[in-house]
């Protein structure tokens, strides 16, 4: 059995069982890049500061900048003997270029170094995340340009509201998507600071330069109390909940599209390259990737709320609970990769059902908020012209008739102030018209 590096005051070497449960390298291992970036910044300033050699930190450096190649060309493998990435990469680089390695780790503590390559890991993650959101909004103005007259209803309850275009509905998921690139971007602002050198948990008495390995490795600034640099998980947790709240807008998307793609409905048809037939029922077209990232959703709320419970018991400073957070944060970034990376192009592949969807505005009552503007512009009470106009829907459910189908004599039974006029009110066209020049958040 290796050797643990901590080893020097046990008597008793570790319990197999007790390894393989302590270790985290099999999911940490993807924070190989992250470490070894971290670590040439560290003996570059253990170099200059003279903590350690020069001679010695350009062995060091050099010695990572080659296990980086290896690693990246596969010929690395890592082992739960070494417990994790860090020590996994410390080991590795020793057998490279020998006693001096050991030397590498003066003046900082797997505590802050952890903090720091998931803050690294989870800057590119968020820049990444942040191009696909970009190209699924793209995608939407595009549709939306597309389907300016494309007239369908607005629903509140599922029930038919109002008449709207396509580009409006559209619209609306486009500004959602903005605000989640901007939460993730403050996200990014309050995370991107520099833990190393925080130590363990108060810091170091060895005269290290914190500022120049924040300067080289991009950072805003250093944590500066460095008991919250090696216990703080807020980063996480905001970016989990940001991502829950991204995760939430493609799955209302997602359950419109399914709704949308059903008989019922009938407005979109999906594409044979985006969508799956059933193993039983030779008719069916099955929006999976829609009903998937619906289903996904779950996955993302889970990761936050299990983040969340374990760091609320937890004391200052760092806790082996801790080890938690990343498997949660890892399949997160992942989920919300694959979603919007499909969503795009099967929002792309959609057939849009123009006829059906204005069949929907005109075989309704979806105008009735327009007939009881007119009779308030004509100085009748909201009240009054509420009661009028349900009255007139009433009638029309009785006689199985629509609004633009009533002649104006019938009108004129329930208000003497209805005219011909009324029926510009109940051209759809007209009434989205009118309501674009009263709301500025209506794409023309």
């Amino acid at each position: 059995m290796t050797k643990k590096i901590w080893s020097g005051r046990f008597k008793k070497p570790l319990d197999p069982r007790v390894e393989l449960f302590n270790a985290s390298i099999h999911f940490d291992q993807r924070l190989y890049k992250e470490d070894i970036q971290g670590s040439i910044a560290h003996a570059r300033m253990l170099g200059k500061t003279g903590i350690i050699n020069r001679t010695e930190a350009s062995q060091i450096i050099k010695g990572l900048q080659s296990l980086l190649i290896s690693i990246e060309a596969g010929t690395i493998t890592f082992s739960s003997e070494h417990e994790d990435i860090h020590m996994n990469i410390e080991t590795l680089l020793t057998a490279k270029i020998g006693p001096v390695a050991k030397k590498l780790h003066t003046a900082r503590s797997r505590n802050d170094q952890v903090a720091l390559d998931m803050r690294l890991y989870l800057r590119n993650a968020i820049q990444e995340l942040t191009i696909l959101i970009n190209n699924l909004k793209n995608t939407l103005k595009k549709l939306c340009k597309k389907h300016t007259h494309t007239y369908m209803p607005a629903y509140t309850h599922l029930q038919r509201a109002q008449p709207i275009t396509l580009s409006m509905h559209l619209d609306a998921y486009t500004q959602m998507l903005n605000r989640d690139t901007d939460r993730l971007n403050d996200c990014l602002k309050r995370m991107n600071k520099n833990p190393l050198g925080a130590g363990s948990v108060a810091g170091t008495t060895l005269h290290t330069d914190r500022s120049m390995v924040s300067k080289e490795l991009k950072f805003d600034g250093i944590i500066e109390n460095t008991i919250d640099a090696v216990s703080d998980r807020d980063y996480l947790i905001e970016f989990l909940a940001n991502g829950s709240i991204l995760a939430m807008h493609l799955s209302r998307l997602s359950e419109e599209l399914i709704l949308w793609a059903s008989d019922e409905f009938g407005f979109i048809e999906l594409d044979d390259a985006f969508s799956t037939g059933s193993s039983l029922m030779p008719q069916k077209k099955n929006p999976d990737i829609p009903e998937l990232i619906r289903g996904k959703t779950g996955r993302l709320y889970g990761h936050l709320i299990a983040l969340l419970t374990t760091m609320k018991g937890l004391p200052l400073a760092y806790n082996k609970d801790m080890q938690e957070d990343k498997e949660g944060v890892f399949d997160a970034i992942d989920t919300l990769k694959a979603c919007l990376t499909v969503l795009t192009p099967f929002m792309e592949s959609l057939k849009f059902n123009k006829q059906q969807m204005l069949t929907a505005v005109n075989k309704s009552y979806i105008c009735s908020t327009d007939l009881l503007d007119y009779l308030v512009e004509r100085n009748i009470s909201f009240r009054d012209a509420h009661e009028i106009v349900g009255l007139l829907v009433h009638h029309c459910i009785e006689e199985k008739k629509f609004l633009n189908e009533l002649d104006l004599n019938t009108y004129k039974k329930y208000s003497p102030i209805f005219n011909q006029d009324i029926y510009e009110y109940l051209n759809i066209k007209n009434a989205i018209k009118k309501r674009k020049k009263r709301s500025l958040s209506m794409p023309s």
